[in-house]
């Protein structure tokens, strides 16, 4: 049986279009919560109840039966519902908090009928609702213009506050688009904040039901929105620490924010930054590189080989924060000296789901496309590219112009091909260009965080592997140990696993982060037992203890 026939045989086959359209299959369904309903369009409490039990009945069913994709009771009780009672979980975290408002929702109230408004809102709290929900937030309540948000609870993330952003640009986008009375766009106020919580007691009742947070954060992220312009972000310090380079921000400067005692600092998000890559936009001064100079002088071996066309495939591994990218960042950095091109590829947790997304950004960048370029200005762009590395622009100009979404007033003829035909067509010209720039220049590869590639660019990388044998380049793949490619076996495949460091490197590390000086002897104890041999994470852990202001000088 599949949602929409389940859906049917309760009597509900209506909202089958509204769970396809937000794909909801029977693995998602233990995870639905009554306010992720409500953003599906379910406004009836009835119906609402109907869904959940008959949810919790096919969970209790399930438990049962071995290799089910749905949860046990005890599972589904995580995400409790408003039928199900769950055991109080409080714990302290740290939580990004963000509050969504309609703005000029009360003068809409009085000028439109309430069937009217109705709708207004609930196109409004769905479109916001989805962008949280992309970006694997919790929508935790919704109240009528208003929408409050978690990053990081109950399900944590490396880049909470990052996701908190994205989705908060998303949202006010969504927002725009949403056509209001008369065909007056609606426009959104987003305030977001970062801080220490109690999450997880439940208050309230029935479909009343909440999680409590204990805290400032949301507070301060409701005061905040109400400092945000139309179709505007505004953020507390300590979320624009965690996002700063990843984000063009202006500084607002010190707010009286009403309940706050003392001044509050806030900082508008613009918009993305030109940053590469992550690692780049966190790291605009690289320190010297510490405990890798085995593996880098390894990886300057394999580029010496492929300098020579023998072409080199390497697939570096680690755990989050080991210090892929910086052990890459050194390597481009020692073969700068020579003639090269590098040619770099970012894979994201956000865009598992995009087709060729770390191809199409390479693309761009690559051609210097700025965001006021209109498609003529893009075309003349990606055609002085395809000369420039001496591509066959004939066949591959139509075809990378048709990826790249340029509609350039019938400059080109887009290729009429079924969409199987089409994509074996674009992979293949995506990689000629890489055969293209080895005929010019030695080339280094670099394709990041593979881990999470989506289907597309893993079968273009498939194929560039198999072609680079007699080419001059080495392709690195960087990914944590979970990813294992079909290609890894091949015998042209090398693979290098990142370890922790030494508690020495882990020491030069925490000097260096505190320019130079030593910390107490216990404090550094502490790190380095925390930290267990991360880099990431002892520089991180570092930084906080010197922003904390409980060190003093001696």
């Amino acid at each position: 049986m599949d949602i929409a026939a389940w859906l049917a045989s309760l009597g509900l086959g209506e909202y089958a279009p509204a769970f396809r359209d937000n794909d909801i299959d029977f693995e998602l369904l233990p995870k639905l919560t009554t306010e992720d309903l409500t953003a599906l369009g379910i406004r009836s409490v009835g119906h609402r109840r109907k869904l959940l039990s008959a949810i919790s009945a096919l969970a209790e069913n399930s438990s049962a039966q071995p290799g089910s994709t749905l949860s046990t009771r005890e599972e589904f009780a995580q995400d409790a519902t408003d039928d199900d009672v769950a055991a109080p979980r409080a714990e302290r975290r740290q939580l990004t908090v963000m509050f969504v408002d309609l703005v000029g929702s009360t003068a809409l109230s009085q000028r439109l009928d309430p069937e009217d408004m109705r709708e207004v809102i609930l196109s409004y709290q769905q479109a916001v609702s989805r962008e949280i929900a992309r970006y694997e937030g919790r929508v935790a309540k919704l109240m009528g213009d208003g929408v409050l948000a978690y990053f990081g609870w109950p399900r944590a993330h490396e880049d909470d506050a990052e996701r908190a952003v994205r989705a908060g640009l998303a949202a006010a986008t969504a927002t725009g688009r949403l056509g209001g009375p008369g065909g007056v766009p609606l426009a959104a106020r987003v305030g977001i904040a970062t801080g220490l919580v109690i999450v997880g007691d439940l208050v309230g009742e029935g479909a009343a039901q909440e999680e409590a947070v204990v805290g400032d954060t949301p507070n301060l992220a409701a005061r905040l929105q109400g400092v945000a312009e139309p179709d505007s972000i505004v953020v507390a310090e300590a979320t624009q620490r965690l996002v700063a380079g990843l984000f063009t921000a202006t500084d607002l400067g010190e707010r009286e924010l009403k309940g706050f005692t003392a001044p509050v600092r806030c900082w508008r998000i613009v918009g993305e930054t030109a940053a590469e890559s992550r690692f780049e936009a966190r790291h605009a001064v690289l320190t010297p590189l510490v405990g890798r100079h085995e593996e880098l002088a390894f990886l300057a071996e394999r580029w010496h080989r492929a300098t020579s066309g023998q072409g080199q495939v390497l697939l570096l591994t680690g755990e989050a924060g080991i210090g892929k990218s910086r052990l890459l960042a050194a390597l481009a950095a020692q073969v700068a000296a020579g003639p090269r091109s590098v040619l770099r590829y970012f894979c994201s947790a956000h865009y598992t789901n995009s087709a060729l997304h770390p191809l199409i950004s390479h693309l761009e960048r690559a051609a210097g496309f700025v965001g006021d370029d209109n498609a003529d200005t893009r075309f003349d762009k990606l055609t002085t590219l395809l000369t420039g590395i001496g591509a066959e622009a004939g066949e591959a100009l139509p075809l990378l112009a048709t990826l790249l979404s340029i509609d350039a007033s019938g400059r080109y003829r887009p290729p009429k091909l079924p969409a199987p035909a089409l994509r074996v067509r674009t992979l293949a010209a995506l990689t000629r260009l890489v055969e293209a720039s080895a005929t010019n220049a030695p080339v280094l590869v670099l394709v990041e965080d593979a881990h999470w590639i989506d289907p597309t660019t893993a079968e273009w990388l498939e194929a560039l592997v198999e072609r680079l044998s007699d080419l001059p380049v080495l392709l690195v793949v960087t990914a944590r140990p979970e990813f294992e490619p079909r290609w890894r076996a091949l015998s042209c495949v090398d693979t290098l696993q990142l370890g922790r460091l030494e508690p020495c490197d882990g020491t030069a590390i925490m000097e260096r982060v505190a320019g130079g000086k030593k910390l107490p002897r216990d404090i550094a104890d502490r790190i380095l037992a925390n930290t267990e041999g991360v880099p990431l994470f002892v520089e991180e852990l570092t930084k906080t203890v010197l922003d904390s202001d409980l060190l003093v000088e001696a």
